[in-house]
């Protein structure tokens, strides 16, 4: 399929391809109430997991979503036991290292964000390498969030300000949202506005943010669902994106006098 067709199956759903979102955030959640329902280990909600979030990336690719940010590993999850942390450390590693060369062929620049000073060492190398092979790459944007929170985001970004004030390169009063916007993370890709997510969807029938994107999810839909992440599939992912076109997207404006008076 060429990058500009849409596919018709979509059409067919009810979806258009003028209202689709750019880019689309995903808080995988429920792998392991998922693993303890269908009487597995752990480790195998997160294997599951993983090949259901291939699943979905190849989607958001064909149907033209040009960014997807997935929240991996959060820094809370450290809380976690360290056999629970080690899996999915080795998992997100694995995953990284068996789809590389997929990146490379199809066109999708990767890039990790969060803190690399608490990934293990094997982890932050395939992370180098990954990034290094796709940074040429622009057809599709996967970032991985991982060792990750909204709160360390904006930290690390106000410290990198501060020690610029610090050696005199920049006065205090000069900072202003949309210098603190581009000392995030997510902005070093230099994707302008498509690092904000249009659409951030959250599995398990949680309803909170958990500390994932902080700043950036400032005028993101939400759509949450009771699916587990392992669970989550086509027909799912069709019936977020036919909820999010239903919406009115205002940034903060007043409605529209047709749709104030509804």
């Amino acid at each position: 399929m060429a990058d500009n067709e849409f596919p018709q199956e979509l059409v067919q759903r009810g979806l258009l391809k003028e209202l689709m979102p750019q880019h689309v955030a995903f808080v995988i959640d429920g792998h392991r109430r998922w693993a303890q329902e269908h009487g597995l280990t752990t480790e195998e909600g997160y294997e599951t997991g993983g090949r259901a979030f291939e699943k979905i990336l190849k989607l958001s690719a064909t149907w033209g979503i040009r960014v997807v940010t997935v929240f991996a590993f959060s820094q809370e999850n450290f809380r976690r036991p360290e056999e629970e942390v080690e899996c999915v450390m080795e998992l997100i590693e694995g995953a990284i290292r068996d789809n590389m060369e997929d990146y490379v062929r199809e066109g999708v620049r990767l890039h990790v964000i969060g803190d690399p000073s608490r990934r293990p060492a094997s982890l932050q190398e395939a992370i180098r390498e990954a990034e290094e092979r796709t940074k040429n790459n622009s057809r599709f944007h996967l970032i991985l969030a991982t060792c990750y929170s909204g709160r360390w985001d904006i930290v690390q970004a106000c410290r990198e300000l501060a020690t610029k004030v610090q050696d005199k390169l920049l006065r205090p009063e000069d900072i202003d949202e949309e210098m603190v916007a581009g000392h995030l993370s997510t902005n070093v890709l230099g994707l302008g506005e498509l690092a904000y997510p249009d659409l951030i969807i959250r599995s398990s029938g949680e309803l909170r943010l958990s500390n994932f994107l902080l700043w950036q999810s400032a005028y993101s839909e939400l759509y949450f669902t009771n699916a587990m992440w392992p669970d989550f599939d086509e027909d799912e992912y069709i019936q977020a994106l036919k909820d999010f076109q239903r919406r009115e997207r205002r940034f903060g404006q007043s409605r529209k006098p047709s749709q104030a008076s509804n």
